[in-house]
């Protein structure tokens, strides 16, 4: 064999290997590269799914939906606040379904007042309290807004006590004071030093846990739902002392003055994100378009606000009345009587609620105070200001939280508290109402954005049973 036959065998040889070892590598590339490329191919079905599943036409309309709610959302959710929940939880227990009625009646009441009150705010640029003050002697406003600040205190202090009390049903051996003081901290901290975009993205998304009194609801076996449906829409009343004082608070609980100035404000601040104003807005600016998206989400907001009003009721009363429990003092007692009755979920799901419904109202009834005090005394005002902005502004919020603190470190029975609340809000209620109904029905103020007929009347009837529930609540005080 010649030289060159040896070379051209030497050369097969290694072109041979060669690729032998290219194929190995080859594989092995493979094997290594393999989890890689399924990742990549995941992802892209993912984006693939994640389109297909945006640009389907419910999905779009949805979070084109969550995206309009926003003032209006947790302005109703905070209504439903732990006071709230214990006037409902004794409604349902003590009358049954007697009173179910009241949460499809006081719905078209509280969604005209607070559509009015959010109507003022974006057609004038101004709070509540700034428009009564340009508009109505000055007494009035400040005799309103110490009567809201003392009232709103008191049910801070409610709701600390109930949001403390709630925590132990989970951790009984925790001190129900340093709790109190804890969760105070955390809320004051967290409205004073959190932006007010992240700030309101945070109420909205907590008004969410309002769902677990509907979901806790659903879980009970057994409801007799054509029994609930009659009780929903069939008036029944008793005219004594106990059902008129029922018939009170619940018109309190739902329309209170705390939520009016809230309500307001938030529509500014909110027209101010966008950068639509920093000052008064001209009535011409305001749009139909924003005329009609405030009102989706002012009625959304009341209407999640009353359905959980009606499946705390339903709850209550097909559980707890129904094997004669009829005494509630708090809404911890009542996720605690409904634990054996109503099973564990439902008892979690109620107690939950607790915590995250105070820790939205709360912060609406210190910011409410607050808001009405900046604007009856011209201060600088607005949780979009950084703390050294607006000193006085955020110290009534820090004031109203440190006083519902002291309520409970000093012993006051919470229930009391809430009585007191309740009579406070039954005097400064009505009055505040006429303002509004007033403003909001003033051509020159409001020009084509006026109350129409309807809205006066069911704004009148809403005074006339706020003057007699007001009425009512302190002569129940006075004849004890």
């Amino acid at each position: 064999m010649g030289k060159k036959e040896k070379i051209k065998i030497s050369e097969k040889i290694n072109i041979k290997e060669s690729q032998e070892k290219k194929v190995e590598t080859d594989i092995f590339e493979q094997v290594i590269e393999t989890p890689a490329k399924i990742l990549d191919e995941t992802v892209e079905i993912t984006k693939t799914v994640e389109k297909a599943v945006y640009e389907n036409e419910p999905v779009k309309k949805a979070k084109a939906y969550w995206n309009l709610l926003g003032p209006g959302l947790t302005t109703g959710a905070s209504d439903d606040d732990p006071s709230g929940i214990a006037t409902y939880s004794q409604t349902g227990a003590a009358y049954g379904f007697k009173f179910l009625w009241l949460a499809l009646f006081t719905f078209p009441l509280m969604s005209v007042i607070q559509e009015m009150c959010a109507r003022i705010g974006l057609v004038t640029g101004r709070g509540l309290a700034a428009n009564i003050r340009h508009f109505f002697p000055r007494w009035v406003l400040i005799a309103c807004t110490l009567l809201l600040f003392v009232a709103n205190t008191f049910n801070i202090g409610a709701d600390l006590g109930a949001m403390s009390e709630a925590v132990r049903l989970f951790r009984p051996e925790w001190n129900y004071l340093y709790l109190i003081i804890v969760i105070a901290a955390i809320i004051m901290l967290m409205q004073v030093f959190m932006t007010y975009q992240k700030y309101a993205g945070y109420l909205k998304w907590l008004a969410l846990v309002l769902l677990a009194y509907i979901f806790s609801t659903l879980m009970i076996k057994g409801l007799d739902w054509k029994q609930i449906g009659i009780s929903a829409i069939t008036p029944s009343f008793s005219f004594n002392k106990d059902g008129i004082l029922i018939v009170t608070a619940i018109l309190g609980t739902t329309i209170s003055p705390y939520l009016f100035f809230w309500q307001t404000s938030q529509e500014v601040e909110e027209k101010i994100e966008k950068g639509q104003t920093s000052a008064v807005t001209r009535q011409e600016a305001v749009t139909s378009a924003e005329i009609s998206d405030m009102r989706v989400d002012v009625w959304s907001g009341m209407f999640l606000s009353n359905l959980v009003m009606f499946f705390i009721i339903t709850a209550c009363a097909a559980t707890l009345n129904a094997v004669g429990i009829t005494n509630i003092g708090s809404a911890a007692e009542a996720a605690a009587a409904l634990r054996p009755l109503a099973g564990e979920y439902s008892y979690f799901l109620f107690a939950v609620g607790i915590i995250g419904t105070g820790a939205l109202g709360i912060p609406v009834l210190a910011g409410a105070s607050s808001y009405a005090f900046a604007e009856t005394f011209g201060w600088k005002q607005g949780l979009r200001y950084k703390l050294r902005q607006a000193y006085s502004f955020y110290g009534v919020i820090i004031l109203s939280l440190l006083i519902g603190v002291l309520i409970n470190l000093f012993g006051l029975d919470p229930i009391k508290a809430l009585i007191y609340s309740a009579v406070i809000n039954g005097l400064v209620a009505p009055i505040v109402l006429i303002l509004i109904l007033i403003l909001a029905s003033s051509k020159k103020l409001m020009g084509d954005q006026k109350n129409g007929i309807w809205s006066k009347a069911i704004g009148i009837i809403t005074i006339a049973l706020m003057i007699i529930a007001g009425s009512a609540t302190i002569w129940s005080i006075l004849s004890k």
